[in-house]
């Protein structure tokens, strides 16, 4: 989020939203969540019995939230993340191994990226951090 400048005192305003959570639906919550724990580091907590599961502790970054839905809309990102790595190239492989699927590379104004899909195809692009 950008802070806004003060027209009345030139000082840079913060403002109140920041980002709790970046929230996945999924039919199969507990599975998800603990695949992208792996891949970030985090760590799981079952908050509803496999209804709402959270991923914590994910490199002082948003907590993700896995929320259970009977059908989650078809044809319809659930959630996008833009990652970054110092060896881009490398986590991309790295996450193809693990289960994750080449969607698309792309290079266009001087910067490249890859989007992938996650086991349930929520896509997600990694770039060189």
């Amino acid at each position: 989020m950008r802070a806004r400048l003060s027209e009345a005192t030139g000082s840079v305003a913060r403002m109140a939203l920041t980002v709790e959570m970046i929230t996945f639906d999924t039919t199969d919550a507990p599975p998800l969540a603990a695949w992208w724990a792996r891949q970030l580091g985090g760590t799981v907590e079952d908050e509803s019995q496999g209804m709402f599961v959270v991923v914590k502790d994910v490199h002082g970054v948003a907590r993700l939230g896995f929320q259970a839905v009977p059908d989650p809309t078809p044809d319809k990102n659930r959630v996008h993340l833009d990652l970054a790595s110092d060896d881009a190239a490398a986590e991309v492989e790295r996450l193809v191994s693990e289960g994750a699927s080449l969607v698309a590379r792309h290079d266009e104004w001087g910067f490249a990226w890859t989007v992938l899909a996650d086991p349930e195809g929520n896509q997600f692009c990694v770039a060189q951090g």
